[in-house]
């Protein structure tokens, strides 16, 4: 499975249709989770730099990705006005699970509309956010206008540093090491909250068994 959600091989096999349906799906199904959204759009910079796969423009490719990403939160969060409060009573399946959507409301409602932008940039939570925001009825001209600038920054910021890092002789001979690099610095923001959220919870304890 491992190979199969391999960037380059996505890239290599599907072209640039796999790397939109990659992003769309990541942005707002359910289902997209656990895609490789943040070490695609890298990978897909390099490979344009480097002439490798892909032959569009960079500024085309940019203006796509940005597109399915915007789409797939604006599916998101049509999903979530729908049937999204269902959502907070079903049980954990194979795919879905509570803690995931959970962790996606706390952010939601800690950053606020901000978290469109925001939860771009932190894997997990960017799937599920758009579907919070709809199962809470956020204004939906005020999630169109952070979904646009969120998508941009990911999807554009993303793919185009992969473009001009990809251009360097040390990046391009260690992309393994790079892509392995851009993983743990995605999940970085999720272990912090986790830290403080274990501090918070023994904090609580402490208070409520102290004579």
């Amino acid at each position: 499975m491992t190979h199969y959600l391999d960037p380059e091989f996505l890239i290599s096999t599907f072209g640039l249709i796999g790397i939109l349906t990659v992003v769309f799906a990541e942005s707002g199904l359910l289902i997209g989770f656990f895609l490789p959204g943040d070490s695609l759009l890298f990978t897909t910079g390099l490979l344009v730099a480097d002439g490798t796969y892909l032959r569009q423009p960079l500024w085309l490719i940019c203006l796509l990705v940005s597109a399915a990403a915007v789409a797939g939160d604006q599916v998101g969060y049509l999903f979530g006005r729908r049937i999204g409060p269902a959502l907070f009573r079903r049980e954990d399946s194979r795919l879905f699970k509570r803690h995931n959507l959970d962790r996606a409301r706390e952010f939601f409602d800690k950053y606020g509309a901000r978290s469109i932008v925001l939860a771009r940039f932190v894997p997990v939570v960017r799937t599920f956010t758009p579907i919070v925001a709809g199962a809470t009825r956020m204004h939906y001209r005020t999630f169109v206008v952070y979904n646009v600038i969120g998508g941009a920054l990911w999807s554009i910021g993303v793919t185009v540093l992969g473009y001009f890092l990809g251009q360097i002789a040390v990046v391009r001979d260690h992309i393994e090491l790079i892509l392995i690099g851009i993983v743990v610095i995605s999940v970085i923001p999720i272990g912090v909250e986790l830290l403080r959220g274990r501090a918070r919870s023994r904090r609580a304890a402490t208070k409520h068994d102290a004579p």
